[in-house]
């Protein structure tokens, strides 16, 4: 009997990645320099968010995605942190709410105007002030509407009730910086990866650990629940420091199920997965490759299906909603490409070559939408509930009807030696004292100048006041 290779037919076999044209891209954009392991850029139907290099404090562009080509270099930011921004998410049931983290130990909640910034946004519509050190991380809860959650450097992750504006839970299982968290479907459990090389699956809302892998030969840097099939996906280091990638049953974590190596790449590897086509997409930082995967149940449970190749080498990237996608061009996925060396966002489709134009049903199954599942209230007191699906045939164009409202706090105040600590915030770091010092004596030098300027007009006007009273009508 012969031997034969055997051939997993896939309807997404022949998948492509395809370039948009340069006038569709965003171009003269000061992408941020910073390190840190994020992706740096949100994006959703309407906008999208890319930090920024900014001198003094953290800033972030927001963009409607019609307004392609050459972006101004006086465009307006949002420029209200401290900090550097580390990490931004758009709320995912209100398009014009972003969440944003920073090096100023807050977590902002902003409201993008209609048709995008006319000036420099300061105010934010809500200040979270919880952790005691930078805060790296934020995500919003997939099914409920105003809980977000975010992840600082004191090692602790905070649950935010946005309707009331304070945090409402605090996980603390962590002995070492959180570097990525991850969602199942309905948003009952979350994965955690840390630097304690530890992988964690949590009850968010007691703080259980449920299950925990201590990953010594597979160093994990980040994981991302893989839909419902009850899989967890990791990417991280094998022990001769190679790029690897691990499969995890949610319910075990004693073993990995399949572990691959990928290359010997140094950067990171970023996952993502699309739970519609379960198709799972690795991206490099540092290097121009997309290489994507489809997840099955059964083994190998992960098959090779083919790699998008690029010479720019890209730093963070983000990702389109499922209602923001072309789905007459038959497009399953939408990347942002941040490209520092040229200033430029690049976005990038992922298309199955079908001919015909009719919506194509098989690639494009119900999905979840912009309507939440449930209240802060209910998912608070034990509530789960699947995401509520939207069929992308007639609903994709839909804006969600959902507005925030920021809660009304009273004005607390905390006065020391007549100074009120809370409207006046003492400086944590070396640099914000230094920033504070040259503000205050910026400030003194423009008061002197107006000082020197009224001194001379009072003396203009005392002359004026002596002619008059030595003018011949007045004798």
């Amino acid at each position: 009997m012969s031997w034969r290779p055997q051939y997993r037919s896939s309807k997404f076999r022949n998948v492509y990645g395809k370039v948009a044209n340069r006038e569709h891209c965003f171009d003269g954009i000061p992408i941020t320099k910073n390190v840190h392991d994020n992706h740096f850029c949100a994006v959703n139907a309407r906008f999208l968010a890319i930090v920024t290099e900014s001198a003094g404090g953290g800033s972030f562009l927001v963009i409607p995605l019609q307004q392609t080509g050459r972006i101004e270099p006086n465009y307006p930011k949002v420029c209200g942190h401290q900090g550097n921004v580390l990490d931004i998410k758009w709320n995912p049931f209100i398009d014009n709410i972003i969440a944003s983290c920073s090096e100023d130990t807050s977590v902002r909640i902003w409201e993008i105007p209609e048709g995008g910034l006319k000036r420099n946004m300061t105010e934010a519509l809500l200040e979270l002030h919880g952790h005691s050190r930078r805060v790296g991380l934020v995500e919003w809860h997939p099914t409920t509407n105003n809980i977000l959650f975010s992840a600082g450097y004191d090692y602790k992750v905070l649950i935010w009730n946005l309707d009331v504006g304070e945090p409402v839970k605090m996980i603390d299982c962590h002995s070492d910086v959180i570097l990525c968290m991850s969602f199942n479907t309905d948003g009952s459990l979350l994965t955690t990866t840390c630097k304690d090389k530890k992988l964690r699956v949590i009850e968010p809302r007691s703080g259980r650990v449920l299950q925990e892998a201590n990953c010594k030969n597979h160093r994990v840097n980040r994981v991302v629940f893989l839909g419902n099939m009850k899989r967890l996906l990791t990417t991280g280091v094998s022990r001769w420091n190679t790029r690897q990638i691990a499969l995890w049953d949610q319910e075990d974590l004693s073993m990995p199920l399949i572990e691959e190596e990928i290359d010997g790449l140094s950067g990171l590897l970023f996952p993502f997965y699309d739970a519609d086509t379960h198709m799972l997409y690795l991206a490099g930082k540092g290097d121009g490759n997309i290489r994507y995967y489809e997840i099955s149940t059964e083994k190998p449970f992960l098959s090779y299906l083919m790699e998008f190749r690029s010479p720019a080498p890209q730093k963070g990237l983000g990702v389109m909603p499922k209602h923001g996608l072309d789905v007459s061009a038959c497009e399953v996925f939408r990347f942002y490409k941040l490209v520092t060396l040229k200033g430029l966002i690049e976005p990038i489709s992922m298309i199955v070559p079908r001919r015909s134009d009719s919506y194509q049903e098989d690639i494009y199954p119900m999905t979840p939408g912009t309507e939440p599942a449930l209240t802060p209230d209910e998912w608070l007191g034990g509530i789960n509930r699947d995401p509520v699906l939207m069929s992308l045939k007639e609903g994709y164009k839909k804006s969600s009807k959902m507005v925030f409202k920021a809660p009304i706090k009273e004005k607390k105040s905390v006065v020391v030696n007549g100074i009120d600590l809370l409207e006046n915030v003492p400086p944590r770091t070396e640099n914000e004292l230094l920033r504070m010092f040259f503000r205050q004596q910026d400030e003194i030098r423009r008061l002197k100048e107006e000082l020197a300027q009224k001194d001379i007009r009072i003396r203009q006007l005392q002359l004026e006041l002596r002619n008059l009273l030595n003018s011949p009508k007045n004798c």
